[in-house]
């Protein structure tokens, strides 16, 4: 599958390589080899999506959106439809509810339309044996229909058996590559340059959330996420990115990497994708529900209280304040070994440091009022 069209910045071109790698592959095995071209879809159902997230102030998942746009949509229907294929199989470490045996008994028809399945057992999703590998958080997109027809074959083994069985069958060449790290198909590169090539700049400044004083210039907040260092230039201390103004083009900076501007505990989603098609039963039972929550691949999970509201939104609420919480990114939910799906965040409840600043004021009026007191009464 190739999704990507241009030279990472250290000139190689990955999907080459990667293509070369597959072709050895299938010579190795004696299968057939087959390469299509998702250039176009990629660009226009993930790239250009991205672009405007980060134009809107969000920072998004382009992991997370590639595979439910293109490999369990597009490639996925190339393989069924077109190649004749029973089921696609591939190389993330997850498990299903269904044994192998089970996706041969699915097959669905070329025109099938998702909008009208009803699914009485649906397919779920679990955590892998290997949990360092885990990778379920990258499907918690991904449609039922899509899940009923995919197999996971590294479900129950670890990355190194994995590596031992590559080595027995002779795939050395694939042994010695790096794991993939940068943006989705698009490869490893310096993010700030890389999105000036696409968004025109619009440089704002870095002012303190602690006093409002200029501490810097910035060349647009669509470089700069939550929580990251942020470039003030002659300043003598770190500061830290923990808030954006998109209509100002401010991009609030705090002094410290843990400040309480950087901590919150609740957040929304926008319409929570369930994988199994419907929200999790005790939810609907009981319009809010216990279960585990993380927002970046291998984090750990924190327990938190889910509440349905009657858009198919949820509310998120953390047992503990987790540092910058970020929307544009997925809250992925679990209970148990099951991932139930996921949800983007759009929008963020108030940071411990306005909880406190709120607080802070509320006693001083307190002490003012009390103070106004003996007067009123005289």
């Amino acid at each position: 599958m190739k999704n990507w069209d241009s030279l990472e910045e250290s000139g190689t071109c990955t999907s080459e390589r990667d293509f070369d790698d597959a072709h050895r592959v299938c010579q190795t095995l004696d299968i057939p080899f087959h390469q299509v071209s998702y250039v176009k879809e990629y660009w226009h159902e993930v790239f250009s999506y991205l672009l405007k997230e980060y134009e809107k102030g969000r920072t998004p998942n382009p992991d997370i959106l590639c595979n439910k746009h293109i490999k369990f949509n597009y490639f996925h229907k190339y393989a069924i439809n077109t190649l004749g294929a029973d089921a696609i199989a591939t190389g993330h470490y997850a498990r299903t509810s269904q044994e192998d045996e089970d996706v041969f008994h699915h097959k669905l028809t070329p025109h099938h339309n998702t909008h009208t399945t009803l699914f009485r057992n649906p397919v779920r999703l679990y955590k892998p044996a290997d949990l360092l590998k885990d990778q379920t958080f990258f499907l918690s997109q991904i449609s039922q229909d899509a899940l009923r027809q995919t197999m996971f074959p590294l479900a129950g083994l670890t990355k190194a058996f994995v590596k031992k069985i590559a080595a027995e069958a002779g795939l050395h060449h694939v042994l010695k590559k790096k794991e993939s790290m940068g943006i989705c198909f698009i490869g490893k590169r310096n993010f700030e340059k890389f999105i000036l090539e696409y968004l025109e700049p619009k440089p704002g400044n870095f002012v303190s959330i602690e006093d409002g004083t200029v501490k810097g210039k910035h060349k647009g907040w669509f470089t700069l996420t939550l929580g990251q260092r942020a470039k003030t230039g002659g300043q003598k201390n770190a500061w830290f990115v923990v808030d954006k103004d998109v209509a100002t083009g401010d991009v609030f900076v705090a002094p410290t990497t843990n400040h309480p501007a950087l901590f919150r505990d609740t957040m929304r989603t926008d319409r929570f994708h369930w994988i199994t098609g419907d929200p999790h039963p005790e939810l609907v039972r009981n319009q809010m529900m216990e279960c585990h929550f993380r927002f970046i691949h291998q984090k750990p999970l924190v327990p938190c209280t889910v509440t349905l509201n009657m858009d198919g939104s949820v509310w998120i609420s953390l047992s503990q304040p987790l540092r910058a919480l970020t929307p544009g990114q997925f809250a992925v939910l679990y209970k148990g070994d099951e991932c139930l799906g996921s949800g983007k965040i759009i929008q963020l409840g108030p940071s411990e440091y306005t909880l406190q600043q709120d607080l802070e004021r509320l006693k001083a009026a307190a002490q003012h009022g009390e103070q106004q007191s003996p007067d009123a009464a005289s």
